[in-house]
């Protein structure tokens, strides 16, 4: 925002009281209140007002409260965030960024639960990028404002509490790359946001039983970095793709089919994807766990795959 005069942020208590995590403390105090806009409760009314500053020449984050607030604003970001691009021939660009708070948090009940990158992934024209680290919190950050596309962050309620040294030197992350998190040879496991950190607790179980799993975090979820993910499977020949996302229609669904469609001929097993159970999340803390996978059945499932 001191480089950039164009950007601004919209959003309900992004302001003065800083977000509701705390992510925009203290923009207010600094670029005031035209740039750090306190809104109404009306998704669909700010994300419509995002949509049209981008048209005119600003650069719009818009933060919804909780990203399941944002079925409200579903048309905004469908015909005409992800759309008007096209439909206008090229006249207007939407540089817009839509980020949250989202997924399975602690006892949150299901309409604080969601995880939407299922119902945004068919949307033309979007791009979606889903952050797992302080590190590439920043950088994804930092593309998605200086791309010229619509692009939805997907930021996990469990991860603000992250802490990680952060270069003092400026960088920017690509919007289209995954990141190695782990190289190794038996099975090449993708995943993303917040099951990266139940991976690397599985991983460390699999390396005591003598396994060599190589980690993925995919981070771009539209569209997928098919470079590395394909480089991986041609080296391990195995897939597991664990995602808090739904099973039905996820992630982890499109994820398979582009693996299918590219590196059929690599593969020595069927693809195995451990995905969330397909049901409102639970309010109660045993029942919200058992519909999110964890780390004991990470490993069972490395663990059938390398038989």
């Amino acid at each position: 925002m001191k480089l950039d005069p164009t950007v601004c942020v919209f959003g309900e208590d992004v302001g003065h009281y800083g977000g509701s995590y705390k992510v925009t403390k203290g923009l207010a105090d600094m670029f005031g209140d035209l740039r750090v806009l306190d809104t109404p409760i009306a998704e669909n009314s700010f994300t419509g007002m995002g949509v049209g500053a981008g048209m005119k020449g600003l650069k719009p984050v818009v933060e919804g409260m909780n990203m399941g607030f944002l079925l409200l604003a579903y048309n905004q970001i469908s015909n005409n965030c992800g759309m008007l691009h096209y439909t206008s021939g090229g006249q207007f660009k939407i540089p817009v960024v839509i980020r949250g708070p989202g997924g399975v948090g602690r006892q949150l009940g299901a309409e604080h639960s969601q995880r939407l990158e299922s119902y945004f992934q068919s949307i033309p024209g979007l791009q979606m990028v889903a952050c797992s680290t302080p590190y590439n919190a920043k950088g994804l950050m930092k593309a998605a404002i200086r791309s010229e596309n619509p692009v939805v962050l997907f930021e996990h309620v469990l991860l603000y509490n992250l802490k990680e040294k952060i270069p003092d030197e400026e960088y920017v992350l690509c919007l289209e790359e995954a990141e190695m998190v782990r190289p190794g040879e038996h099975v090449t496991i993708l995943t993303y946001s917040r099951m990266r950190y139940h991976v690397m607790q599985a991983a460390k179980t699999l390396v005591d039983k003598g396994y060599d799993p190589e980690v993925i975090d995919i981070r771009s979820l539209k569209p997928f970095d098919l470079h590395t993910i394909g480089n991986s499977i041609k080296k391990t020949h195995r897939v597991l793709i664990v995602e808090e996302c739904m099973r039905t229609g996820g992630i982890g669904a499109s994820l398979r089919s582009a693996i299918i469609d590219n590196f059929w001929d690599y593969l020595d097993a069927p693809i195995m994807c451990l995905s969330s159970q397909d049901v409102p999340t639970p309010y109660a803390s045993t029942l919200e766990d058992a519909t999110v996978v964890q780390p004991a059945q990470i490993v069972a499932a490395v663990e059938q795959i390398c038989q």
